[in-house]
């Protein structure tokens, strides 16, 4: 997701998750060739298993981004067919490319010829008034036929005019059955599914339906709930407690900080560490007052844990 899923937010996801499969923010073929690559591109070991989400509609340059990625240690690249932006249109990525197959397919396969590593897809149900099984059943199949095995749908049509992005996550409605269906009639792949996906009851229903399960904003605004899931569907038992995230947190901060990373790009991913928990407004409070600035005073991080003991001690009382 675009400004979330930057490395900072994908370590402190990886501290709570072993096992899940960690996407980065979707980065422009020529940003991705021409761009300062270690800041782009670059991503510490321990976020592993991930993979580079690309957006772009020229082959050449799609097949370069597949090598470069590929040397850096990605474990997959997933070409974005979901995102509605207009900035995304003009530059003839993201969404817009439902509506040229042929090209989605010619983009695939040269990217498939170019590394040895597991190219994917992520698009979106259909656009504007297309939505329908025939159509994107078609799409699917041309993806496939490239050599693309796995591809995830997000639920929803992509309004391509008229809507924002942000409205484009919420107007669209879901419709999960179309997502069924396109797996029941292509079991060969590996359909994943995505939108609106909020607790472990419903992914346990799509599993029925599905191969997998991916979740953006739910997990963005409650990064806890990556330990229900690595609980139920990893069978982990030795997830770490939220002090003990906030803790293994502050030894990352204090690293980063000595390469120049400023405080705020790190803590303002973990807004939601508490959600649902007694304490939640005091630990947002103490970020807001203290980590959200530009100049946080990196000598405040210490007093994290502080924080975090209170919180421990209000939800101990309170079970």
């Amino acid at each position: 997701m675009m400004d979330c899923t930057d490395r900072h937010e994908r370590y402190f996801l990886r501290l709570l998750s072993k096992h899940v499969m960690l996407y980065t923010e979707m980065v422009a073929t020529k940003s991705a060739i021409h761009g300062d690559r270690k800041k782009i591109l670059g991503f510490n070991e321990f976020e592993k298993p991930l993979a580079l989400q690309v957006g772009g509609s020229n082959k050449d340059e799609l097949s370069e981004v597949c090598k470069i990625a590929e040397d850096l240690g990605y474990d997959e690249i997933n070409l974005n067919l979901g995102c509605p932006s207009k900035k995304v249109q003009k530059n003839k990525f993201g969404a817009c490319l439902i509506k040229e197959p042929d090209l989605v397919a010619e983009c695939i396969s040269k990217m498939i010829n170019s590394c040895k590593i597991p190219i994917t897809a992520k698009t979106r149900i259909g656009f504007d008034n297309v939505e329908n099984f025939n159509y994107l059943n078609s799409f699917v199949s041309k993806i496939a036929n490239a050599g693309c095995k796995t591809i995830i749908l997000h639920a929803r049509k992509a309004v391509l005019k008229g809507l924002t992005p942000k409205e484009n996550l919420k107007i669209p409605k879901l419709n999960y059955p179309l997502v069924y269906e396109i797996k029941k009639n292509n079991k060969n792949l590996e359909i994943i599914i995505n939108g609106g996906i909020t607790d472990s009851k419903q992914i346990i229903e799509h599993l029925k339906n599905c191969d997998g399960v991916m979740i953006g904003r739910a997990i963005y605004q409650n990064p806890y709930f990556l330990a229900d899931i690595e609980n139920k569907f990893f069978d982990n038992k030795t997830v770490p407690s939220r002090s003990e995230i906030a803790e293994k947190l502050v030894e990352y901060v204090k690293e980063e900080v000595k390469k120049g990373t400023r405080v705020n790009q790190i803590m303002r991913h973990t807004v939601g560490l508490y959600h649902g928990q007694k304490g939640a407004n005091k630990w947002k409070r103490f970020l807001s007052d203290n980590m959200m600035a530009r100049n946080s005073d990196f000598q405040k991080v210490d007093h994290i844990m502080k924080v975090v003991q209170n919180n421990e001690k209000a939800n101990q009382a309170s079970t």
